[in-house]
Order: C-alpha cells, then sequence, then structure tokens
C-alpha cells in the first residue's frame, strides 16, 4: 500500500461523503506533499476539535514516511462551494 492509498483509506473511514475524497501526490527536494480535498461537510470531522483529528493524521502520515524513508506533509484544501 502506498502513501496515498492509505491516506485515502483514513479518510474515507472518517468522512460521511467518502465518493468526494481526493489525495494528489507531489514531490519536490522537501519531500512529499499529499494535498487533500473533501466535501465542505466533512471538513469538521477531519479537522476535530481543536484541529486533534488533522494532527492524528498528520502523525500517522509521517510515521508512515519514516518507514518508507520519505518526509510527508500532508495539506488540507478548503472547500470552495
Amino acid at each position: 500500500m502506498n502513501d496515498v492509498e492509505f491516506l485515502t483509506l483514513v479518510v474515507k473511514g472518517l468522512v460521511s461523503r467518502p465518493e468526494e475524497v481526493r489525495v494528489e501526490r507531489t514531490t519536490d527536494e522537501q519531500g512529499v506533499l499529499l494535498t487533500l480535498s473533501l466535501a465542505k461537510e466533512d471538513m469538521g470531522k477531519i479537522i476535530g476539535k481543536m484541529g486533534n483529528t488533522a494532527k492524528a493524521i498528520r502523525t500517522l502520515m509521517h510515521t508512515f514516511g519514516y518507514n518508507a524513508k520519505e518526509v510527508i506533509f500532508v495539506k488540507i484544501l478548503e472547500p470552495i462551494n
């Protein structure tokens, strides 16, 4: 399982509209950036109280990257609509 599949699996388990979860992967000299986009009504579920859920997701991905010898950053996009 790669990093995109892992993040998608984790996030889809937390949201009410999993069909709208999208993860894009880009790399540069600093590491891997996973950009997460999802439905507007699911933002609160992913951010969590005081950002705790988002911190937990970032910690999971950091650990996943450590095992793969990569630095992984997660960016959560704010929905436009």
